[in-house]
């Protein structure tokens, strides 16, 4: 089947190839509703697909960002990357998504795959562990920012929340509500929200004069993770309250729970920290705190679209605070 070209579509429509040209980038400043009608027409009529390597090749981009996500079966982590897709999907960018697992083997593969295809910058939820790479893309002056966790020792653009501070308050309100066995529930410390988070609880724990009980801290994989808590609710100094530094903890401790008989409002106050699509359907009494997930997705495009249009910018740590919900509200 013969490839149909720009020229045709210009011929059955009746116009210059520079008129097609216009249409296809949107430039429509000088062209009536009846031009850009006619070629519509003529595209459709002849299922003309507009040739976006030719196209990227003369404007030196190619209109293709990354996205690398650390893990997508995090819920806020989806919720950012539909704003992202978004934000493209209005400046005319194709985003490709990559999931790395939190293998920073993987995290590397991705960037290197993703630049050797030419696209004009990443989003990263980094693992931390590429630091080398990260600088090198700086350093070089390719468009790139960090979502969600923070790069040490580098200056860079990264979009984060307040993790210690949100933390913080949460463990807090359980002072103020008389309890001070607080649990605080933790994967394993490799990324910079689960010790933010952890430090948070300290923090606040101390400033309110109690002891920081290293028995009422669980840090621990998931696969190990209701082991640990049969094991803390088994001891005499159990919590009366409990803090999950994330969606995967509360699924397991919500699961743990039910299979104790242990009645959240009466047994044991909790709060997570992480978006829950369904917080809205419980009718137990717990508090989640939300990130502003679109809000810092949009913002990180934002800021890529404005590095990869040369404009004039300095790195920047932007925060965005998270707020608590309860999850019957």
């Amino acid at each position: 089947m013969e490839k149909i070209t720009m020229a045709d579509v210009a011929k059955a429509a009746g116009v210059s190839k520079s008129t097609v040209s216009q249409y296809l980038n949107k430039r429509f400043e000088y062209m009536g509703e009846k031009t850009k009608l006619k070629i519509e027409e003529a595209i459709e009529k002849l299922g003309y697909q507009p040739n976006y390597l030719a196209r990227s090749l003369k404007q030196k981009r190619t209109s293709m960002v990354g996205i690398i996500v650390a893990n997508s079966i995090h819920y806020f982590s989806m919720e950012v990357i539909h704003a992202i897709e978004d934000f493209c999907q209005k400046h005319d960018l194709h985003a490709i998504v990559c999931n790395a697992d939190d293998d920073p083997d993987k995290e590397k593969k991705y960037i290197e795959m993703l630049r050797g295809k030419q696209v004009d910058g990443l989003i990263i939820f980094p693992t931390g562990q590429n630091n080398d790479l990260y600088e090198s893309m700086m350093r070089n002056g390719y468009p790139v920012v960090f979502m969600d966790r923070k790069v040490e020792n580098l200056d860079v653009f990264s979009v984060l929340t307040d993790n210690e501070a949100s933390t913080y308050k949460a463990i807090k309100q359980f002072i103020e509500k008389g309890h001070q066995n607080i649990a605080f529930a933790v994967q394993l410390l490799s990324i910079s929200p689960r010790r933010d988070r952890l430090e948070g609880y300290k923090k606040a724990l101390k400033d309110a004069g109690l002891q920081v009980d290293p028995n009422l801290i669980i840090e621990s994989s998931l696969a190990e993770m209701k082991s640990k808590l049969e094991k803390l609710f088994s001891s005499e100094n159990k919590p009366t309250a409990l803090f999950a530094a994330n969606d995967r903890i509360f699924l397991i401790v919500m699961e743990f729970l039910k299979e104790k008989g242990i009645k959240l409002g009466k047994d044991l106050e909790f709060v997570v920290f992480d978006n829950i699509p369904f917080a809205h359907l419980l009718e137990s009494p717990l508090s989640f705190i939300v990130q502003p997930a679109a809000e810092m997705g949009e913002k990180a495009a934002e800021l890529l679209f404005e590095q990869i249009n040369k404009e004039e910018i300095e790195p920047v740590k932007l925060v965005f605070p998270s707020r608590m919900v309860r999850g019957d509200q």
